[in-house]
Formats: C-alpha cells, structure tokens, sequence
C-alpha cells in the first residue's frame, strides 16, 4: 500500500488547479504542469487534492506523481531555495542579468547562463542563494554550480552546499613522502 500516494495534498489560498492529462498548477509564483500517466486519477475535494490508482501494479507511479504535484503546488505558493557557499582564497561569483560569472582558480572564469525561472543572488561574493518554482530545475542547476569546483577533501576548497559536512584528509606527511 502506497503511504506517500494517498496523502492528500493541501492546495493553498491563490493556488488553481486545472486538471486534464496534465496538472497544471497556477499560483503567486509561477506556473508548473506536471504529467499525469495513465491508471492514476487526481480529483479536487474540499481544497485538496487527491490521487487515486487503478491496480497495484501502479503503485510507484501513484507515489511518484503525488510527490510530483505536491512539489509543484509548493513551488507555485511559497516556492523553493538552495543555498551555496564557495570557499578558497580568491573564490568568488558575480551575476550580470542571467550570466552567472565564477572565478574559481582556473585560468579563465567560467560563465554559467540560467535558466528562465531560476534566480540567483550573491552575498559577499561566496554566499550563493539560488530560488525557483521549479524544484527539478533549482536542483540541476544547483549540482551544476557546484559541479564547476566540487569541495576538495584535502584543502577544503571549492563550491559546496551550505551545511554540507566535509571529511578533510590527512594529506603526506614528510617522512613518507623522502
């Protein structure tokens, strides 16, 4: 029995719903259609919205889907956030319109074009706030940024997600190394 699948999902205030093939869901903060396959139904009730299967040989879709829209009808009324840190001395990013400019030691800096519905903003130069309707979207583009310098277990450097713990290595030690 699918437990995340049968919970219904809130609709916030401001938030419509026009249900078809696809859930297109419309609110404050954009617009998102998500696909719904066939042999699940979703039906609106007393400001909910609920997802219900044909047989149980739907059961991962039904769960899948249902995660899908509830994503969905949250990015479009409060929307959602990743947060990034870039670390090393000389590190830093700088935006110009949709042009995402990151010097990051390399002998060139890199220039990153977003997407349309993905917003950046830099504080100090190494804090990044990334923000979206879309979760699937700030997701990739997050792994993105990051994949441009990902943290380095020996100095600690590089672009990482804020809280993301890191396990420093010990690096050689000098007699090792004679």
């Amino acid at each position: 029995m699918s437990r995340v699948g049968n919970k219904p999902i809130p609709l916030p205030k401001g938030v419509k719903v026009e249900i078809g093939e696809t859930l297109r869901v419309e609110g404050p903060k954009g617009k998102l259609s998500v696909a719904v396959p066939r042999g699940i139904s979703v039906r609106e009730s007393k400001g909910t919205l609920e997802l219900a299967r044909d047989g149980d040989d739907k059961a991962a879709l039904h769960g899948l889907t249902r995660a899908l829209a509830a994503n969905a009808v949250q990015g479009v009324s409060t929307g959602f956030s990743r947060e990034l840190d870039i670390v090393g001395i000389g590190y830093r990013a700088d935006i110009k319109g949709r042009v995402a400019t990151f010097t990051l030691g390399y002998s060139h800096p890199i220039e990153v074009l977003l997407p349309v519905g993905v917003d950046l903003r830099i504080d100090k130069q190494t804090h990044l706030v990334l923000s979206s309707a879309d979760r699937q979207a700030l997701g990739q583009v997050a792994a993105n940024i990051r994949g441009l310098r990902p943290p380095d277990p020996y100095k600690n450097k590089g672009i990482r997600y804020t809280g993301e713990a890191l396990r420093k290595k010990v690096g050689k030690t000098g007699a090792a190394a004679k």
